[in-house]
């Protein structure tokens, strides 16, 4: 049996913030407001849910009731926010403690003062099938004299340092996200208690815990200069091209009218081309008619099981559609309602038209891979530009766009 896809992320919000003084007295560091518009935090949910994980634990304790009041039962896409609160101050280990009885056997666990913009698929990707009870996200830093050191023999960590204002060199930090397993709880045998210092050398002891090093943006809130730099970063940050692409054909090999999970498969280099632009930090929004269900041969819940299976097997490889848009209409459908020629039907620009309000887009990067030239006139109709696939290898024909500079990177 395959090993279960993790759908946990869990958050830690109950620092105290003392760094930033009277900004915190009131309300809790993670839901500081950026740039005067949305919280710290609503960063790090939104990429959360993006990513297709649907249960978010917010493990509050400082002002925990202002976590409360903004978060729980809150839903984003298919993810359910809910917040768990300690009752006096156990660190980030103890935290965990209090949300013992509804941790899944793997989660995702992150700080909730530092966003590190990385492919969290990827990460729960290296971490699958290894004995490593931690597998944590590390970044190069050009200064690591706020942060500390993380020392590696190839994926394993060998030694944690502890930070030293002294040496303004370059190094490899923590990256403050981390894939653990359940298990972990069964080294705390004291509170309160720091997973950091305590628990993670521990596992350094037992040859337990593991790291993969991301390039992504990485901001931590703590100290006012940062929390500056975020004023300025994190809104720009937010605004990311969008790959758009065609799903049968270009995705997986079209059957004709392919909507059974059985019949699932991708043409060679799809995954991998969706996997590139997930590390590179392109949203992958998947644009596809859909007549069959005009025609009466399937149903919207038919095809919404395949596109679910399709995001299954790409979990598995690190990899991530951010939204499937559909549109069922054919102007000769048996099916009254969807029966008309609307305007989600490519050439019709509407479900491209539609991401652009639902995420925040930057049009001038995005572009659309599809295999008919309706997809092509569908993106000139949205404003974008877009690319004719005639089949081979996709993570190729992306390959070749990304080296003749057609694609950009947006990582920081």
């Amino acid at each position: 049996m395959s090993e279960a896809l993790i759908r946990q992320v869990a958050i830690l919000v109950g620092g105290k913030g003392t760094r930033l003084g009277e900004l915190t007295r009131e309300v809790p560091k993670p839901l500081l407001p950026i740039a005067n518009e949305r919280a710290f935090l609503d960063y790090l949910i939104e990429m959360v849910a993006r990513h297709g994980y649907a249960d978010i634990m917010l493990l509050a304790g400082h002002l925990a009731d202002r976590v409360e009041e903004a978060y729980q039962g809150r839903r984003l896409g298919d993810a359910t926010i809910r917040v768990l609160r300690e009752h006096e101050p156990l660190g980030t280990g103890g935290a965990l403690t209090t949300a013992r009885d509804a941790l899944d056997e793997q989660f995702i666990l992150m700080n909730g003062d530092t966003l590190f913009d990385i492919n969290l698929r990827a990460l729960e990707a290296s971490a699958r099938g290894g004995q490593a009870v931690a597998t944590i996200a590390l970044r190069v830093a050009d200064d690591v004299s706020r942060y500390g050191r993380v020392l590696t023999d190839g994926a394993r960590v060998t030694r944690f340092l502890e930070k030293d204002p002294g040496f303004h060199g370059p190094g490899t930090i923590n990256g403050g996200v981390y894939v653990l397993k359940r298990t972990v709880l069964d080294l705390i045998d004291r509170l309160p208690c720091s997973i950091e210092q305590d628990i993670f050398p521990r596992l350094v002891e037992f040859g337990m815990i593991r790291g993969e090093i991301f390039d992504g943006c990485f901001l931590d809130i703590g100290i006012p200069a940062a929390l500056e730099l975020g004023h300025r970063k994190l809104p720009k940050l937010r605004v990311r091209p969008a790959a758009f692409f065609d799903r049968d054909g270009v995705l997986n090999v079209d059957h004709g009218y392919t909507f059974r999970p059985g019949d699932l498969e991708f043409v060679p280099g799809a995954v991998e081309a969706v996997r590139r632009l997930n590390d590179r930090g392109y949203l992958v929004i998947v644009v596809s008619n859909q007549a069959a269900i005009a025609r009466g041969y399937c149903t919207i819940e038919d095809v919404n099981r395949f596109n679910r299976a399709m995001q299954e097997q790409l979990f598995r490889h690190g990899a991530h559609v951010d939204q499937f848009y559909v549109a069922p209409y054919h102007p000769e459908g048996k099916i009254a309602e969807y029966a008309i020629d609307h305007v989600d039907r490519k050439p019709g620009p509407g479900m491209l038209l539609r991401a652009f309000v639902d995420w925040p887009i930057d049009k001038e990067r995005s572009f659309l891979i599809g295999d008919k030239e309706t997809d092509i006139r569908a993106a000139e109709n949205a404003g974008i530009v877009g690319y004719l696939y005639a089949g081979g290898d996709l993570n190729d024909f992306v390959d070749n766009l990304l080296a003749k500079q057609v694609l950009t990177t947006i990582r920081a």
